[in-house]
């Protein structure tokens, strides 16, 4: 049984007319009493009556009717779903990101794909740069936005944007009086970091800022997210190295000031698999609002 053989059947039950069905159907007429023959076949019973009075639909006929039609309907939302899916129209996006990018606009990205695309589902998960990775090779995740470009090779990353690191303070702290931090007076008060393990690469960056300017940072504390980092700087326990961002993040009893010296920003980039498929992927990074 062919989808075929059911609009042919349809066809006919509606017009109970050979001709006018194989018009209707822009076949001629004996390609379609084939096609009915082939369909009772298939189905096991007779379904029309035929005799010098016409066509009628038998009892077995009239109850295959109902179903036919609703098979055919259901074939054709399938596909309609189908297109739509492969255009971008309807699906799920499972979207990664690090903390920071909650204070760079996120939500509004969010809110501008949803309006343009409100029949896709978009979930997404609060994980650190290497989390990600991790679930972007499992396949958990469709798209992560990192800290890093240094990816394993099943996955690729995209630029975003950059934003300066500050230096990060408690309220209370003697620097915090100044304008200006220099790198160099970071040197002696226990410096609180991000995770190795979170971020293996953005935890050498800053080491590595601080090593370029003389110093190694007594590290003592660790958080697996830049806001835990945060809170505990404000707590009064060290002081820290952080991206821009997090000066809108209103925690209070910390404080930031710009870097004395010129270093390299903090850089976001999306990341996904290089075997992954890109309709949804591009749709939502192109609809991130101009910065």
């Amino acid at each position: 049984m062919e989808f075929r053989h059911l609009r042919y059947f349809l066809a006919l039950a509606e017009e109970l007319h050979y001709g006018r069905a194989a018009q209707r159907l822009a076949i001629s007429q004996p390609p379609l009493s084939v096609a009915i023959q082939q369909l009772e076949a298939s189905v096991g019973a007779r379904l029309f009556d035929r005799d010098s009075k016409g066509v009628r639909l038998t009892p077995a006929g009239a109850a295959f009717r109902a179903s036919a039609q609703a098979l055919l309907d259901r074939a054709e939302d399938a596909c309609a779903l189908a297109r739509e899916v492969q255009a971008g129209e309807v699906g799920r996006l499972r979207l990664g990101f690090v903390g920071s990018t909650l204070f760079n606009g996120l939500s509004a990205w969010l809110q501008a794909f949803q309006a343009a695309h409100p029949r896709v589902e978009v979930v997404v998960v609060e994980l650190n740069s290497q989390d990600q990775i991790d679930a972007l090779l499992q396949e958990d995740l469709d798209l992560g936005l990192v800290h890093t470009d240094r990816l394993p090779p099943a996955l690729v990353a995209q630029p975003l944007y950059r934003e300066p690191f500050l230096a990060c303070l408690p309220a209370g702290h003697p620097l915090a009086a100044l304008a200006e931090i220099p790198l160099a007076a970071l040197s002696d008060p226990p410096f609180i970091l991000f995770s190795r393990k979170g971020s293996p690469d953005y935890h050498a960056r800053i080491v590595e800022i601080c090593r370029q300017h003389g110093f190694y940072p007594r590290l003592q504390h660790e958080g697996r997210h830049w806001l835990s980092v945060v809170s505990l700087v404000a707590q009064g326990m060290g002081v820290s190295i952080v991206p821009a961002a997090f000066q809108r993040a209103g925690i209070q009893g910390a404080v930031f000031r710009p870097l004395a010296e010129q270093v390299d920003g903090s850089a976001v980039f999306a990341a996904w698999r290089t075997d992954s498929a890109g309709v949804l992927r591009e749709r939502f990074l192109a609809a991130r609002p101009a910065s």
